[in-house]
């Protein structure tokens, strides 16, 4: 869970070697949140350089081939993700190739920005896409929901965009600033983790 953490701080990208101080630092956090070794109540913190070396080296297990350069900036609530991205070859790599027209289209290796907020309390987080840029021109209605429902849900079929979804590892919340990510880990269960636990919630899904 805690990966999708911070894959979902970029909603696709991120910066270093995977044989970096920086990059080791981050899979040793990364490790004792998903297994439950954080003390309740404390917190993790991943700067920048952890998290931009931890993506760059796990940017390869998600896309073989496509993604160049990714790296992330953090500001306050917010991230903005870049990348050079080859949109054919990336579909390629999933198996999945890319029509004439929209390959012919969008051949070649091009630019991303994607800027993003990201608000969380009470074991909860939500994820809201600001802008999305490819060769500096902004992408909105149909082009932008092409893109989310080929690329984005196709690596991360779980990822919701503007909803609400759950922490898991009893994590209260993540607190964005420009100094890095917090990972602040619940004194005791959230509240709504309790109501989901009971019969009547169970039934109610």
């Amino acid at each position: 869970m805690a990966r999708r953490i911070v894959y979902l701080l970029l909603l696709v990208l991120a910066g270093l070697t995977a044989a970096s101080p920086e990059y080791l630092s981050a899979q040793r956090k990364i490790d004792r949140l998903r297994a439950d070794r954080v003390p309740a109540g404390s917190k993790v913190t991943l700067t920048p350089a952890e998290l931009n070396a931890y993506v760059r080296a796990q940017a390869p297990t998600i896309a073989r081939e496509g993604i160049r350069d990714p790296r992330i900036e953090l500001g306050d609530s917010r991230a903005t993700a870049h990348a050079y991205i080859d949109f054919p070859k990336l579909r390629r790599s999933q198996g999945q190739p890319m029509g004439w027209f929209l390959s012919r289209l969008l051949s070649g290796e091009r630019p991303v920005r994607v800027e993003g907020r990201i608000v969380s309390s009470a074991g909860r987080a939500t994820v809201e896409v600001d802008r999305v840029e490819v060769s500096g021109i902004p992408l909105t209605g149909s082009a932008l929901d092409y893109v989310i429902d080929n690329y984005l849900h196709s690596y991360y079929p779980e990822a919701k965009i503007g909803k609400p979804f759950d922490l898991a590892h009893n994590i209260d919340k993540l607190e964005v600033r420009p100094s890095g990510v917090d990972v602040l880990v619940a004194s005791s269960p959230s509240k709504w983790r309790k109501v989901a636990q009971t019969p009547k919630a169970a039934a109610r899904r």
